[in-house]
């Protein structure tokens, strides 16, 4: 894993970012602003004429994006450690197809495992800035783990 900081471990695959997928964010969250739920309010007032996603929406998907780009052998879990620098320099409208490059930036052994630092850049598809930045940090943990 050190061999690799400081490099691209990865681009993962497209995600359209529904209506759905923001309405059940917003249920879960309990933020239901109309910016992000409510379609025809947003065509009209909205200054990004339709709805948008929750940033932290977007945020939320790093795992994911994550495990898709890169596998780790003998990992038993990840846990999220943190966030740093996290920054949404656009909006995420609705039906975006989003994507992430994930680098790594540093790696720090653990005796249960080790902690990885990541820089994840959200990019939206026809789109030059991305929707999101953030470092995060997570661990990766080792061992085995009996009767699952």
């Amino acid at each position: 894993m050190e061999d690799h900081v400081g490099q691209l471990l990865g681009i993962s695959e497209w995600v359209t970012i529904s209506q759905d997928k923001i309405d059940t964010f917003a249920r879960a969250t309990e933020d239901q602003q109309w910016i992000h739920t409510d379609p025809e309010v947003a065509k009209i007032h909205s200054p990004y004429g339709t709805t948008i996603a929750h940033g932290f929406l977007v945020l939320s998907l790093a795992p994911r994006f994550i495990y898709e780009v890169y596998k780790v052998d003998d990992v038993i879990m990840g846990v999220n450690y943190g966030l740093d620098k996290v920054r949404f320099p656009s909006a995420t409208p609705v039906d975006s197809e989003l994507r992430a490059h994930v680098t790594l930036t540093g790696f720090e052994p653990m005796d249960e495992g080790a902690k990885l630092m990541m820089n994840i850049k959200f990019e939206i598809k026809g789109q030059e800035k991305p929707c999101c930045i953030a470092d995060f940090i997570a661990m990766a943990m080792t061992g085995q783990v009996e009767d699952i």
